[in-house]
Parts: structure tokens; C-alpha cells; sequence
């Protein structure tokens, strides 16, 4: 994990001289929550805070949750991760045990607050993947099934196009990121679920 140290190190400093309030919603995980720009002004009645490292994946997410989420003391946690391990040659398995130790992390600290996680995204880059990335929704999505305070929140299906491929228009030029109108679909989405998740 000696790759992220430097970026964890940096947010934990910026933590420490400018603490932020208890008692927002974090978003955590990889570039895709920490490239959102507009995060803030699209949540600004909600409160949020983003606590998303560059490259992280799934594992990456569980090695620094004490570090980077806990001493935030959120009032919710929403997650996106997962296909930057599969970007690593990891093997969808080992993926979906790298969620269960997050979600265990999140039972064990904050056993009481909304924890939602978002389906791994059709990135067009990794459309060769995309059987393994359905394996991994799946499978994270029934473990999330019939728990409190425990919910998987579809991306996926709302950034495929009508053909059942990716919707260009969704993502960078790069085919992996997301893009501003990307965005505003994972903001609707959120929004929809609002009751439960903030």
C-alpha cells in the first residue's frame, strides 16, 4: 500500500489543521469519487465530505479506513471502488472478499449509520471486463440484501446506452473516467435514495 502513502499522509494533514465537522456524508474510494468536482454544490443540502484517494482500490479502501474514514465520524459512508483492483489483474473473487472485509470494517465502527456501495461503473476501457464487473455487482449487491443501513446503489445499468453499451457521453476521453454529466446521473441516483442513504 506504499503507493497511496503520500496522498493518505497529505489528507490526513489537511484533517489535522482543518478538521472537518462530525456528522457529514463521506464519500470514499478511488479517483471516481475524488475527480467529482461538484460534489459539494451537488450535495449542498446534504453536507458532504470527500475522503476518495487517486488509484485506490477495494483492498486499499479496507488497509486505510481507520486512518481516512473513522476519526470523520460521518453520519454516512458512500463508497465507490472495485475496478481498479479488476485494472490490477485481480480475479473478481478475490475482489468481492476485499468488499466484505470493507463492509466488516463498516460494521465494526459504525454498526448503526447508512453504509452505501456503488456498483462498479461500464467504464468503455474495461468493457472487456464486463463480465467480471457483473460478477462482482452481483455478488455485492447480495450481500448488502436484507441488512439495515446497508445499500447498493446501480450505476451500472443507468450508464449503458439503449444498445446495452456504454453511453460515451458518461465518461472522459480516457473511456475510464467519469464525466461531468457522467456525474449528474450518479447525482439523480443518489437524490432518488435519499431517505435512506443520507
Amino acid at each position: 500500500m506504499e503507493w497511496y502513502e503520500q496522498e493518505v499522509r497529505e489528507m490526513e494533514q489537511r484533517r489535522r489543521v482543518s478538521p472537518p465537522p462530525a456528522g457529514l456524508v463521506l464519500f470514499y474510494g478511488s479517483s471516481s469519487i475524488r475527480m467529482w468536482e461538484s460534489l459539494e454544490e451537488d450535495f449542498r443540502d446534504v453536507g458532504v465530505l470527500n475522503m476518495a484517494f487517486g488509484g485506490s482500490t477495494l483492498a486499499a479502501c479496507v488497509w486505510f479506513f481507520e486512518r481516512l474514514v473513522v476519526p470523520c465520524r460521518p453520519r454516512s459512508i458512500i463508497c465507490y471502488a472495485g475496478d481498479n483492483d479488476l485494472g490490477d489483474g485481480r480475479m473478481p473473487e478475490d475482489v468481492v472478499v476485499s468488499f466484505r472485509n470493507l463492509l466488516a470494517k463498516v460494521d465494526t465502527h459504525f454498526p448503526q449509520i447508512p453504509f452505501s456501495m456503488l456498483s462498479i461503473k461500464p467504464s468503455p476501457s474495461r468493457w472487456h471486463l464486463s463480465d467480471r464487473i457483473r460478477f462482482i455487482n452481483e455478488a455485492i449487491k447480495r450481500e448488502m440484501q436484507g441488512r439495515d443501513n446497508r445499500y447498493f446503489i446501480d450505476i451500472h445499468a443507468a450508464m449503458l446506452g439503449s444498445d446495452g453499451q456504454p453511453d460515451n457521453s458518461l465518461f472522459l476521453e480516457d473511456g475510464l473516467h467519469v464525466s461531468q454529466k457522467g456525474y449528474q446521473v450518479w447525482k439523480e441516483l443518489l437524490l432518488d435514495r435519499s431517505g435512506e442513504i443520507f
